[in-house]
């Protein structure tokens, strides 16, 4: 026996559960009267939140729900889904937070599959609500949230989430999981290609991404931190701990509103916001005077496709610094990011937004990242030229897909999880997202890269959106197919955009079709390539 083992046990003296639940406690009893929430006209306090969250815990434990058990939310980003954050995992349930523009069947299916106990939603949705309760097979208790700040919509349930909240106690004795295992939520991913799948987030995973959020981005204590990512989105890629643990400030935001968020941002003195590329495009796009509110430094963690390198340094200009992060649903959102080097500082605009738009090197709190051949899974060179999968592993990586063994199966094969994100790995060690697995077009033999066709696209001054998916081509294969959202005023044609791209990418890449509408968008703000690829098919 090493003397090291000797004598020297783990016992609950030295080793407790990781869990972010414990963020609120210290915060509310270190900054009790520190600002917790903003929402319009309400101003809470963090301890007047650990109270709410409190009571919330309390009334749904005295309706006799516990370990095990799942509490879904329909909410948008509003004070309660801040307390569900907390509240429902201090009851020992997990927290399935649902996606808002869904459907009823969708819905549906969720609630079913996730056999919830209660759903707590927002009189918005009352409508898809009401049709989606009547395709579940089991019962459940439905708490109504009536929004000060929205005032609209209908009640679907008598139990109104105030009076709710009134039936716990504010002292609610919580405890720590037995075991940081412990599921603490359920994220359902999009689901376009059949049912979506349940992924299963862990305490220790939670605790963990929280505080890998904080170390990439140093955002210090009391961040001023404003919801333009829905929660409901990986948990908000975990933020509502992050800035919890920082005793930072949520500010909410129903919708994504452009001028709103602009108008926020001033008026409370925003710190940090994170979001879609769509984001940051729609602030670009605002009026000159209107991007004047932009008055002290504000900084925007961005995922998704990679944001073209025109959007990165316009948002610049305005004053806002980008954090290029990349993850998925089964990792607990970011867990990659463009760690930056003070010496491209000196390098030119152009150049410094190309290396920001790179997916960059692992959080210190993921184990491991690789870009691999997706059969052999054997690491490709560090060339910036040969193409990978992109593989994970660590303790942010999800617990699985719930009640789906051969999906979790397959995703964990050879010991790592597959992205299914195609990239390259530069001699730095950097990665850079070319596709996903299912969006590379394959045309006359030569690999296309649709986020390079689309990086070009966005660098035409009339160009507001760019998507680009495969079509297919008797001659070709598959061919690019561009669909263009233009600029207030702008008007261009097929040739114009044609000719343009000729005069930036190799001629098998320009796109072989051109077409101008808006681009279906998912609530994330992500465009729909799977509608895209379905328009193209009917060309």
């Amino acid at each position: 026996m090493s003397i090291y083992q000797e004598g020297l046990s783990q016992s609950p003296v030295n080793h407790i559960a990781l869990t972010p639940l414990s963020f609120i406690e210290r915060t509310a009893n270190v900054y009790p009267d520190y600002p917790a929430i903003i929402h319009g006209a309400i101003r809470r306090t963090w301890s007047e939140t650990y109270q709410r969250c409190r009571r919330l815990a309390s009334a749904l434990v005295n309706r006799g729900v516990g370990a095990g058990d799942t509490v879904a939310v329909m909410l948008p980003n509003i004070p309660a889904m801040v307390e569900a954050h907390f509240a429902i995992p201090m009851s020992g349930a997990v927290l399935n937070t649902l996606n808002v523009r869904l459907d009823a069947e969708a819905i549906a299916f969720m609630l079913n599959h996730g056999e919830a106990r209660v759903l707590i939603t927002d009189r918005e949705f009352h409508a898809v609500i009401r049709e989606a309760l009547k395709l579940i097979d089991r019962p459940i208790l439905v708490v109504d949230v009536d929004d000060p700040e929205y005032g609209e919509g209908e009640a679907v349930s008598d139990l109104d989430y105030e009076a709710f909240l009134a039936e716990g106690d504010p002292e609610f004795a919580w405890h720590w999981p037995n075991d940081e295992w412990q599921a603490i939520s359920l994220n359902y991913t999009s689901g376009t290609t059949g049912n979506p799948k349940g992924v299963v987030y862990h305490h220790r995973g939670a605790y963990l991404n929280a505080m890998g959020n904080q170390m990439t981005w140093s955002m210090g204590q009391h961040p001023v931190y404003l919801w333009t990512l829905p929660m409901f989105h990986c948990n908000g890629w975990c933020h509502p701990w992050t800035i919890t643990a920082l005793a930072g400030v949520h500010v909410c935001l129903r919708r994504v509103d452009p001028q709103k968020i602009l108008n926020l941002i001033h008026e409370h003195g925003v710190t940090h916001m994170s979001g879609a590329p769509i984001v940051l495009n729609a602030l670009v796009n605002m009026p000159e005077s209107a991007k004047a509110a932009i008055d002290h430094p504000v900084k925007a963690q961005v995922a998704g496709a990679a944001p073209p390198a025109k959007v990165i340094g316009a948002v610049e200009d305005m004053g806002i610094e980008v954090m290029h992060v990349y993850g998925l649903t089964e990792v607990y959102g970011p867990v990659t990011l463009c760690a930056w080097h003070d010496q491209w500082n000196e390098l030119p605009l152009e150049e410094r937004a190309h290396l920001k738009s790179r997916q960059g090197v692992r959080y210190p709190t993921l184990e491991g990242v690789m870009v691999a051949d997706p059969v052999g899974m054997q690491p490709v060179p560090k060339d910036g030229k040969t193409i990978g999968e992109i593989f994970m592993r660590g303790n942010t990586v999800m617990k699985g897909y719930l009640k789906n063994p051969e999906a979790t199966a397959e995703a964990f094969e050879g010991g790592w999880f597959h992205t299914g994100d195609l990239a390259v790995c530069h001699p730095n060690g950097y990665i850079e997202i070319k596709d996903r697995l299912k969006d590379i077009i394959i045309s006359g033999g030569e690999n296309i890269s649709t986020i390079e066709v689309e990086d070009t696209l966005y660098k035409h001054p009339a160009v507001m959106e760019a998507a680009v998916v495969a079509r297919p081509d008797e001659k070709w294969g598959e061919t690019p197919c561009a669909y263009i959202t233009l600029k207030s005023g702008q008007q261009v044609n097929e040739a114009c955009i044609t000719e343009f791209c000729r005069q930036h990418l190799a001629a098998f890449k320009v796109p072989k079709t051109v077409v101008f509408t808006d681009l279906p968008k998912t609530s994330t703000g992500k465009i729909q390539k799977f509608v895209l690829r379905d328009w193209a098919k009917a060309i």
